[in-house]
């Protein structure tokens, strides 16, 4: 990649010049969008052209404040669909935008890049909102002292292998509408044993669509399973998902269910509101109600 040879070309005064769109999907998809009358390739990726897909002026600017635009596109089968939009296929998709020439790819640069924000469905087109890597800067950090443990299973703070045998399966979906699923062979594992994880498709239609389950219970010889949200894709009869455990993040859990307690990232024994407002009394248990 060389940027100096687009200024080059530019000072030229007669341009050969593109704009093009790399927009990656969570699920690792990746999709190439140009305003070229012709297909551009560069990185192992085709940039197509005739996609529809524009975008209004970048505002980039100084400092700490966020960068946003948005991008604008027709709805194709071919590209991005209304059902993958509808599905959160592109629920914050990483969004790249380059100035290439296009008669030497090689020579181009980065102009943009950042992740969809908000899709908007209308008449066959979509307006994606395009939020700058500044948008960061709004997601609260730092530590926060309560009793249950605010790290995600499986992640860098929670260090539990979830790879690890008993803690995940994957099954055939016997029945489903969506949000509700039945399984005949998934009844090794204990009630409630998956609640609070998650549910992903593994085939099918929906494949590469995830969800938070709601609630996991034994029928007999069936587990039912029912997550938050409906997953806007059908998912049929014999389609494999993966069932993922689940964690309600108290300290009890942590050590008896993933012998886990080393990790425990809350603190169970920290006093409750009541002790900011203690004062002289002959009552000892402070259980949030009313102090008399």
């Amino acid at each position: 990649m060389s940027v100096e040879a687009l200024d080059a070309h530019l000072q030229s005064g007669i341009t050969a010049l593109c704009r093009c769109w790399r927009v990656t999907r969570k699920d690792g998809v990746s999709l190439g969008f140009t305003d070229h009358d012709l297909d551009v390739t560069f990185d192992d990726v085709v940039f197509r052209a005739g996609t529809g897909l524009t975008a209004s002026a970048l505002s980039q600017t100084t400092g700490l404040s966020v960068d946003n635009t948005e991008a604008i596109g027709a709805l194709t089968d071919a590209a991005i669909s209304e059902e993958d939009i509808f599905a959160g296929r592109f629920d914050g998709a990483d969004v790249e935008a380059w100035l290439v020439q296009w008669d030497a790819p090689e020579n181009r640069a980065l102009q943009f890049r950042g992740t969809f924000g908000e899709i908007i469905r209308s008449n066959g087109a979509f307006t994606a909102e395009l939020r700058g890597l500044a948008e960061q800067m709004n997601t609260p950090r730092g530590r926060v002292f309560q009793r249950n443990c605010p790290a995600v299973l499986g992640d860098a703070r929670c260090r539990f292998d979830l790879s690890a045998p008993g803690f995940s399966a994957e099954v055939s979906v016997t029945s489903s509408d969506g949000r509700r699923f039945a399984f005949d062979d998934a009844t090794q594992f204990d009630a409630r044993w998956f609640e609070r994880g998650k549910l992903s498709v593994l085939s099918g239609a929906a494949a590469g669509l995830s969800g938070a389950i709601k609630l996991d219970r034994l029928n007999g010889s069936v587990r039912l399973v029912e997550l938050w949200d409906n997953l806007r894709i059908e998912v049929a009869g014999g389609d494999m998902v993966r069932l993922t455990v689940g964690c309600d993040k108290r300290f009890a859990t942590c050590r008896t269910k993933f012998n886990n307690a080393l990790n425990f990232g809350g603190f169970p024994d920290i006093p409750s509101e009541d002790w900011q407002m203690s004062h002289p009394t002959r009552m000892s248990s402070r259980n949030g109600g009313s102090l008399r």
